[in-house]
């Protein structure tokens, strides 16, 4: 320590001041430091971007885009039949649109439903692939793609149920998915009379597995997934409600974080010339997509963002 006595006043308060600016410089060369050695997010794929050639120029020079979806058949999953190749509707188009980028591989994330748009939004991932609806409350948290294609509900009950109709379900209790659109028509019905309960369930697989066991009379969820679903696996005592016209039919798409305009811009370019050249289509049939579900015309699928 230095004893101040030895020195006049004012030859000590010019040392302190000295000393002060000599720690303050310091302070700031070890936050600097603390910055570069970061790298910015700690488990970011790509980074932060700025808009200007960010994420995507990162994105081609490491030649992999990371994808997040919540790992649902037929829309973008890890298949376990196959190596856990990156496979479904959703993969198979953000897969071609990469390829034409010159972007060689997509990696999936596997992240819960509800939390997609958050891991999108945290830098962890550069987009979410996972049939998600085109909502205003999601525009407000990220940008969205053009549309891929449309999908609606189905309601999905045990094969010897009495339920043949809606109207059927009035005293009975349905379940949904934590997160998805559907979950919130049920709670519509419920609020409407239209059904005694509504339970939530965090998984496509727990959801339809309740109403095989008779924990709930019936579930809504995807039609896609649901055909999908009861096709893939026999063991599955259900089927799907018919006839029945879906209420809450949506408009599906890739989120990309608003900073990352310049990958939104390619993304949608790319997409708009599978659009034209038969390729989404083809895509889009080989998963049973019927002539219902398809945008096929550019100029209907363009949608406004909220920034």
């Amino acid at each position: 320590m230095i004893n101040m006595k030895i020195f006049g006043k004012k030859t000590a308060a010019l040392l302190i001041v000295a000393l002060s600016s000599f720690l303050l410089l310091a302070g700031c060369g070890l936050n600097e430091a603390d910055t570069s050695s970061s790298g910015g997010s700690s488990s970011s794929s790509s980074g932060t971007s700025d808009g200007q050639g960010g994420t995507l120029a990162k994105v081609k020079e490491k030649g992999v885009l990371v994808v997040a979806s919540s790992n649902d058949a037929p829309f973008a999953y890890l298949d376990a039949k196959d190596n856990n190749k990156f496979a479904g509707v959703d993969a198979e188009i953000i897969s071609a649109i990469a390829k034409n980028l010159g972007i060689t591989k997509v990696e999936m994330k596997q992240v819960p439903f509800e939390n997609l748009l958050i891991e999108l939004n945290n830098g962890t991932v550069d987009m979410v692939t996972d049939a998600m609806y085109i909502k205003p409350e999601r525009l407000e948290k990220a940008y969205f793609t053009n549309v891929w294609y449309k999908e609606g509900e189905a309601v999905v009950v045990k094969q010897d149920s009495p339920i043949q109709t809606k109207e059927d379900l009035k005293d009975k209790t349905i379940g949904g998915q934590k997160g998805m659109a559907f979950l919130e028509t049920a709670q519509k019905w419920q609020q409407e009379g239209k059904v005694q309960d509504v339970k939530v369930f965090n998984s496509q697989a727990e959801l339809m597995m309740a109403v095989n066991t008779g924990k709930i009379d019936a579930c809504i969820t995807d039609g896609i997934v649901a055909s999908y679903t009861l096709k893939q696996n026999s063991s599955l005592n259900l089927r799907i409600l018919s006839p029945y016209e879906p209420e809450a039919a949506g408009r599906i798409g890739a989120a990309i974080r608003f900073e990352d305009k310049d990958l939104l811009d390619a993304v949608n370019s790319e997409l708009e010339k599978m659009r034209q050249d038969g390729s989404l289509k083809a895509i889009l049939e080989k998963y049973g997509l019927s002539s219902d579900f398809m945008v096929l015309d550019g100029a209907d699928a363009v949608t406004k963002n909220v920034k």
